[in-house]
């Protein structure tokens, strides 16, 4: 078996004048060292090969497609941006299959449009290859693209270990709770929000300014039974400044002037400031 040998450190008790302390010591300990993965490094060998091909397909079919683009007077920026697009629409397809790898359902559509795109590229690298007189290029170009899309197939072909018809629709059972539980998680967040709205706006109705200022004050015969008189203390400045909070305020002066307008009367930055720290750290 082979080892190897690699430096520890402990904790050792030392005495000197009758007092002991515990220090550092290093020692020395030989560790068994696996065999080497060939399946792994064969596999990683192919994926190495497989980038390197893409890289090189993208930069032939980017160069084909971009030239031909420009001969439609189009600016070469922009021929060549938009060249791109041909081979990252079905790479990105071919990255989407890896994820779904597992769950042949899923892999059926990004494979499906992986075609569609590669397809799309191939016929516009012929197409180049035709128009600058020089066909059979376009199409050994072509036949790259698909090359390399047919290793990356029989690489994911090994890597997607088949599933059980039972574990396949267990896995599907728990993607849908976890899906249910993020999609639910977004839902209360909306809710939230557009409670802190609703919270900050029928604040700013009940403090709102007499809509007719000339109106003498009512005196204490003057009675209305169709008047509900506001409880005294039903807006607190602490109330003032979390509903200002809540409704997406973050700067203290701006969370003072709401505050304040919704309580009535003028807030000392102390404070706010010391009811905005307790939100922090509330958060």
């Amino acid at each position: 078996m082979r080892t190897r040998t690699e430096p520890r450190t402990r904790l050792v008790p030392h005495t000197i004048d009758g007092e002991t302390l515990m220090v550092r010591e290093e020692y020395t300990v030989d560790v068994p060292v696996p065999p080497k993965d060939w399946d792994h490094i064969v596999l990683t060998g192919a994926l190495a090969v497989v980038a390197a091909g893409l890289g090189i397909v993208i930069v032939w079919s980017t160069s084909s497609i971009g030239d031909l683009l420009v001969r439609t007077d189009v600016l070469a920026p922009i021929a060549y941006a938009a060249a791109t697009g041909f081979s990252l629409g079905w790479i990105v397809c071919m990255a989407l299959e890896w994820l779904a790898r597992y769950d042949p359902a899923r892999v059926r559509r990004p494979r499906r449009a992986g075609h569609v795109f590669l397809a799309a590229d191939m016929a516009a690298v012929c197409v180049h290859g035709w128009v600058a007189d020089s066909l059979k290029v376009g199409i050994i170009g072509a036949v790259l693209s698909a090359g390399a899309k047919g290793l990356y197939t029989l690489v994911l072909d090994h890597q997607a270990a088949p599933l059980d018809a039972r574990t396949q629709q267990w896995v599907a059972i728990k993607r849908g709770e976890v899906g249910s539980r993020l999609a639910l998680g977004a839902v209360r967040r909306q809710l939230t929000r557009a409670e802190s709205r609703a919270a900050a706006e029928e604040a700013a109705l009940r403090t709102a300014p007499d809509a007719d200022p000339d109106r003498p004050a009512p005196t204490e015969d003057d009675t209305d039974t169709n008047v509900l008189p506001l409880p005294p203390g039903a807006v607190t400045a602490k109330d003032a400044v979390r509903t200002a909070w809540e409704a997406g305020f973050r700067d203290e002066d701006a969370i003072r002037r709401t505050a304040s307008d919704a309580l009535g009367r003028p807030l000392s930055p102390d404070t706010v400031a010391r009811y905005v720290r307790a939100l922090k750290v509330g958060a």
